[in-house]
C-alpha cells in the first residue's frame, strides 16, 4: 500500500476504506482508490535486498570492501528512516487534505508552501546540505501532497452529490 494513503494500525486510507471511497460501497474507486488499486497491483516485497550486493566485491581489496559495506548498512538504516518518516508525514497531509476537501479549500497554500521551502533551505544551510536539493526535494513533497488533496477532494465532492 502506498505510505501517504494507509494508516498503518488498521489498513484504511485516511478518507475511509482501503480502496479510497468513503464508505459508500456502491461508489466506483475514484482517483485516489485508483491509486492505490495499482500500488496494490505491485508484487509484495519478498525481503530479497542483498546488502552487501556490490558490482565492485572481488575487484577491491577485503578491507576496503568491508568499510565500504559498513558505511552502506548506515547508508541502508537512513534510507529505511527516511520512508517511514515520509509515511508519516503523509498521514499527516492525508488528514490535512481530508479537512480541506471537507470544507472546500484548495489543495495548495502558495504561502505556506513558500514558507516551507524558506525555511527547509535555512535548515539545509545549517546542515551543509546544498538548499537547492533540499528545495527541489521539498517541491516533489509539495506536488505529490497538492495531488492527493486533489483526489481526496474529487472523492470528496463525488462522495457527497451520491448521498
Amino acid at each position: 500500500m502506498l505510505p501517504f494513503c494507509t494508516d498503518s494500525r488498521d489498513g484504511n486510507t485516511a478518507g475511509g476504506t482501503p480502496s479510497g471511497n468513503t464508505g459508500n460501497a456502491t461508489a466506483a474507486p475514484h482517483r485516489l482508490g485508483t491509486m492505490i488499486e495499482q500500488n496494490n497491483a505491485l508484487p509484495e516485497d519478498d525481503d530479497s535486498f542483498n546488502p552487501s550486493a556490490s558490482s565492485l566485491a572481488g575487484q577491491v581489496d577485503r578491507g576496503v570492501m568491508d568499510e565500504l559495506l559498513s558505511i552502506r548498512s548506515s547508508i541502508d538504516n537512513i534510507d529505511a528512516t527516511l520512508v517511514f518518516l515520509l509515511a508519516e508525514r503523509f498521514k499527516a497531509t492525508q488528514k490535512v487534505g481530508v479537512l480541506k476537501a471537507t470544507h472546500k479549500l484548495p489543495a495548495g497554500d502558495p504561502g505556506r508552501e513558500a514558507a516551507q521551502i524558506a525555511r527547509l533551505r535555512r535548515l539545509a544551510e545549517d546542515a551543509h546540505l546544498d538548499p537547492a536539493f533540499a528545495e527541489k526535494f521539498l517541491n516533489f513533497i509539495i506536488s505529490e501532497v497538492i495531488r492527493h488533496h486533489e483526489a481526496i477532494a474529487e472523492d470528496h465532492q463525488i462522495s457527497s452529490q451520491q448521498a
